[in-house]
């Protein structure tokens, strides 16, 4: 067997166990307020950094480009309460604009 697929199984049974573990936190200690708002606040605030490096990110360096613009128009109109899938569509057409215009 692979390095690769041991490394994906090793991945699975990792979070299989972590899925296992949040499970079988008592339920006085969900029920704390400060643990409620962080789970609450948590998911956001990983699914932004993840969104703010990929916007980011290049060869070792920030660049602002395309993705940056289609991200700023992603605020705009969530900003603006928007429907999902409008807030989507105008990202990346936002961003496909930019990138034909260069």
């Amino acid at each position: 067997m692979s390095a690769t697929w041991l490394a994906v199984l090793g991945a699975g049974v990792g979070c299989y166990l972590l899925k296992l573990a949040g499970l079988s936190v008592p339920e006085r200690v969900l029920e704390r307020p400060v643990v409620r708002r962080v789970a609450d606040l948590l998911p956001v605030a990983l699914l932004a950094a993840l969104v703010a490096v990929q916007v980011l990110a290049g060869d070792r360096r920030l660049e602002a480009d395309a993705r940056l613009a289609g991200l700023g128009a992603a605020v705009l109109l969530l900003l603006a309460r928007a429907p999902f899938l409008v807030v989507v569509v105008g990202a990346a057409a936002t961003a496909a604009l930019l990138r034909l215009a260069v």
